[in-house]
């Protein structure tokens, strides 16, 4: 048995040293941990590559080479004591389906530049039919409310200098590239666009975009851009509904619209574990996955609102994730006069319909598109969610079915019917009609080496139309560190959000005093004896900031209102 291990270490040590690309992918759960899943790797020609669900440490992602049968393999673990699930990862499209943009609105001419909530924005953005026929200024006006806390949307990335949506962005994740900062830019690699755009343009199916010819033609047809933009279009569609809540782009989706189940299901983790209050999922796929329901069923747990889109094949069918109808609302499209779009889904996966066909919302390269396809429902699924929870912060999933079943009736297989946010909101018996705020800060970790500053963002966002000075204090930095937020004292006007920088300044480890210049064997060295009860004091500790892991707290006070968020320091 002793050999055997020995043995499976030096596999895992060969296995490790060299990069040979694996082909197969499999999502797997184990209770034995990371350590010991590696050393049944590699007995059985697998490798781990990393955790897919953060700090809890059960789920992996493991790989293998296309020379290991993958069916045999997962018979393997699956027998293997300690393995407690495993499937072969996924790949999802976000391309597909019969939507189409036949016409393009006139709204998507509208470029008179209008105040929404302290941006600049286009006027057929902020006042384009569908806000209307939902009644999103109805609903701010009546509740005062206009979003809070944090909405994550697993898509292609976002445009993180779009001035629409600059204010409220989180930096978010990569994780097709595993990497910090959510933008889909760094899938484009063309020339960025020159001049004054003179009219929209098609830039695939679904959606034209006011960019000029040459950039237009680029993404046209190209199936590497097939999906690009399509995240910064869903986040515009979530902030016309909720303008103050903070956006959290979660990038498991390249350009040309693929994902591995792998990084969504490790989006989804990475979202519940960063303060997400709603999980925004436009795409769909048809074949079922323990762990993605698995995931879905934590953040659950964890009271945090999910939404998908229904799917865009004009089909009673069943798609994933609408289809976790326990964890997560499913939602269909609507046209503008309350009928069901020929492309959508419809039957028991729908929880409530919206509209989805000629939305216009922003778009890469600080410009607009309209679009149609139930991707650009959900999102207005996702801001009423939003402005749920600044009603009701302590709503679960089921709390929000609930308010947002108040809607119109369109007929059968869409769900409750047409989202209708005053109703929704009008359904809710509010547990905190005080104004308040919410506090974020972004990223949640971070690593350095003693002596470098690892820089954070604090934001605050007002709800119930709140206004005050809010005052922010650091504790918990560590020996030889230092703890500054910049502006340290904040004044919420009751619309608009604000950031502060945090700075957790460490100081580079040294030696208290030099090293002895010589060292012989003639003239060894011992520590000094004690004399009496007298014993020399022990050497003192180099200075600087020790090595280890620093939970740092940041609490936002205002008058008898508090919150307390927190980020984690690793120093090297």
């Amino acid at each position: 048995m002793k050999r055997r291990i020995v043995l499976a270490l030096l596999c895992l040590t060969l296995l490790s040293a060299k990069s040979a690309a694996a082909d197969n992918r499999f999502i797997v759960r184990t209770n034995v941990g990371r350590q010991l899943l590696s050393v049944v790797c590699a007995l059985d020609g697998c490798t781990v590559v990393r955790a897919l669900d953060g700090t809890l440490n059960q789920v992996f992602l493991v790989t293998a080479p296309v020379t290991v049968d993958p069916t045999l393999l997962i018979n393997t673990l699956n027998a293997t004591p300690g393995i407690l699930h495993v499937e072969l990862d996924q790949l999802v499209s976000l391309i597909g389906g019969i939507n189409t943009l036949t016409t393009i609105p006139s709204g998507l001419s509208d470029t008179t530049p209008v105040s929404y909530f302290g941006s600049q924005v286009w006027n057929g953005y902020a006042n384009q039919p569908a806000a209307q026929i939902i009644r999103v200024a109805e609903a701010q006006n009546t509740f005062q409310v206009s979003g809070i806390g944090i909405v994550a949307d697993i898509d292609t990335g976002v445009d993180p200098n779009h001035p629409a949506l600059q204010a409220v962005l989180l930096p978010g994740y990569d994780f097709t590239r595993n990497q910090p900062n959510g933008s889909e830019m760094t899938d484009f690699t063309e020339p960025p666009p020159s001049g004054n755009p003179p009219a929209p343009a098609q830039v695939n199916q679904s959606t034209a975009a006011v960019l000029d010819q040459s950039t237009a033609a680029v993404l046209d047809g190209n199936p590497a851009y097939a999906a690009f933009g399509h995240g910064t279009m869903v986040m515009g569609v979530i902030h016309l509904v909720a303008p103050n809540a903070h956006l959290l782009p979660l990038k498991a989706f390249r350009a040309d619209g693929s994902a591995n189940l792998s990084d969504i299901v490790s989006a989804v983790y990475y979202a519940a574990q960063n303060n997400a209050n709603v999980i925004n999922m436009s795409f769909d796929m048809k074949v079922d996955s323990q762990e993605f329901s698995n995931s879905l069923a934590y953040v659950n747990q964890l009271n945090i609102i999910c939404v998908s889109s229904a799917g865009n094949d004009g089909l009673q069918e069943t798609v994933y994730p609408a289809a976790y109808t326990t964890d997560v609302m499913g939602v269909a499209s609507t046209n503008d006069l309350d009928q069901r779009s020929s492309f959508s889904n419809f039957g028991p996966i729908v929880w409530v319909a919206a509209p989805g066909e000629q939305i216009i919302t922003t778009y890469p390269f600080s410009t607009y598109a309209a679009a149609s396809g139930t991707s650009f429902s959900a999102p207005f699924v996702s801001g009423t969610s939003s402005l749920f929870h600044e009603l009701q912060p302590p709503g679960a999933q089921i709390d929000a079915a609930q308010a947002i079943a108040h809607a119109q009736p369109v007929g059968p297989g869409m769900g409750n019917g047409r989202l209708d946010v005053v109703q929704a909101l009008q359904s809710v018996h509010p547990t905190n009609t005080s104004p308040d705020f919410a506090a974020a800060v972004s990223p949640a970790s971070k690593t350095i080496t003693a002596g470098e500053s690892a820089i954070f963002t604090a934001s605050l966002s007002p709800g119930g139309g709140f206004n005050g000075t809010v005052k922010w204090t650091c504790t918990g930095a560590p020996r030889a560190a230092t703890c500054t937020v910049s502006p340290s004292s904040v004044t919420l006007d009751g619309s608009n959000n604000a950031s502060s920088k945090v700075t957790i300044a460490t100081t580079k480890r040294i030696l208290p005093w030099p090293p002895v210049p010589f060292s012989s064997s003639l003239f060894p060295t011992f520590p000094l004896p004690c004399i009496g009860f007298f014993c020399p004091p022990p050497p003192p500790l180099p200075r600087g900031t020790p090595r280890g892991t620093y939970v740092i707290k940041l609490t936002a006070t205002s008058q008898t209102l508090t919150h307390t968020v927190q980020v984690s320091v690793t120093v090297n």
